[in-house]
């Protein structure tokens, strides 16, 4: 029984010992709420209190304003003729293939895709062709290859991860768009890291399909996304039950019905006007690869980078972390009493990090922090 009511007793006393400590987890960098969304985290907390004044349709409520969210404000920042809202990225894109794809069918999509991809196409029993990658340093998709392939393939999809989660590079996801309408095989532009953190839009970009990630690049609480797409797919991705007309059936009839939404829209305001300033956030990022690379790192992807998210190899930190006692984990705690979040804990080989929450004052002062660390074990 008293192990039990430990136990509880940690239930009733859920904190983050690490929330006020400079962010650079990409995960969480452009998550973090805007004052707006945190009050209404709690005025929106119970429950399905989004759904009280619901007709059945979730996407058609009109208070608190989902419907003009979703409908009007939502589609032309993502550049979309329609848009929805979903779980996540990965759930958008796993509607995506389950509407336009069968088993058996083949999508092709770029070797630096999320995981999620993958999960999603063998869900729905694809044939996945991955367009390598140039390999090491800068791992760089060529999108003139997806031509060949989908000539050989015969798709129901072509992908392209933009940016891709482990370098932050950014493909010519327009010249894409070009090579998919000259073949007519529609287009879905995952831009998880990309919505809500720097302009894109659908439209210019040539796609069918675009989804972002909420909790990942748009300031909301998670798990939440969004799905924008052409007109002409409305009847086929958004499709009605027959059982139950008012529900869509790749969403369950419904989605979002809590936090995650209301949170999603009161940062909006936020994020709209913030992807304005991304050419300074691309400028923080060179700076901060800069300085990095001074101290024997080397950042790996595009260069000159033009994304916040970055991943270094850090040899002289591994070859620390194979002499002393805390092995991999030594990092962690000497960032940790400086104020710094955000390597793995445990990884020193490579590290992937963010630029994009943190200020000028701030990367400086972690560089400095990595300096102190390097000559410390020196």
């Amino acid at each position: 029984m008293q192990i039990q009511n430990r136990a509880l007793q940690k239930l009733a006393n859920l904190k983050r010992s690490h929330k006020d400590l400079i962010n650079l987890m990409p995960l969480q960098t452009a998550s973090v709420l805007t004052d707006a969304a945190r009050e209404a985290l709690i005025e929106f907390g119970d429950g399905y209190s989004v759904c009280d004044f619901c007709s059945g349709i979730l996407c058609e409520i009109g208070n608190p304003p989902v419907r003009d969210f979703v409908k009007e404000i939502l589609p032309p920042f993502l550049g979309a003729d329609l848009a929805t809202i979903t779980h996540g990225a990965r759930e958008g894109i796993f509607m995506v293939l389950h509407s336009l794809a069968e088993p058996g069918d083949s999508i092709v999509v770029d070797s630096n895709r999320h995981y999620t991809t993958m999960v999603a196409a063998e869900r729905t029993g694809l044939n996945v062709v991955e367009v390598p990658s140039s390999g090491h340093p800068e791992f760089k998709i060529n999108v003139d290859d997806y031509a060949s392939l989908i000539r050989q393939n015969a798709p129901k999809l072509v992908l392209l991860t933009y940016p891709d989660g482990g370098y932050g590079n950014l493909p010519d996801a327009r010249r894409l768009g070009e090579i998919a309408q000259e073949h007519g095989v529609p287009y879905l532009l995952n831009g998880a890291y990309a919505v809500g953190r720097m302009p894109v839009s659908m439209a210019e970009l040539g796609a069918d399909f675009i989804v972002g990630s909420g909790h990942k690049s748009m300031a909301s609480a998670g798990p939440c996304g969004v799905l924008g797409m052409t007109t002409r797919w409305e009847e086929v991705v958004l499709r009605k039950s027959i059982a139950y007309p008012k529900k869509e059936l790749e969403l369950l009839g419904c989605t979002l019905r809590g936090t995650p939404l209301m949170t999603l829209m009161a940062s909006f305001p936020h994020v709209q006007e913030r992807v304005t300033h991304w050419d300074e956030q691309v400028a923080k990022a060179q700076w901060f690869s800069g300085r990095l690379e001074e101290l024997g790192f080397k950042q790996l992807g595009e260069k000159p980078h033009k994304h916040d998210l970055m991943s270094f190899e850090t040899p002289a930190l591994y070859e620390i972390s194979k002499r002393v006692r805390e092995k991999g984990f030594f990092l962690h705690k000497e960032l940790k009493q400086r104020g710094i979040w955000g390597p793995q804990p445990g990884m020193t080989r490579a590290l992937k990090l963010s630029t994009f929450a943190a200020t000028e004052e701030q990367l400086q002062y972690v560089v400095d922090s990595f300096r102190a660390i390097l000559n410390k074990y020196g």
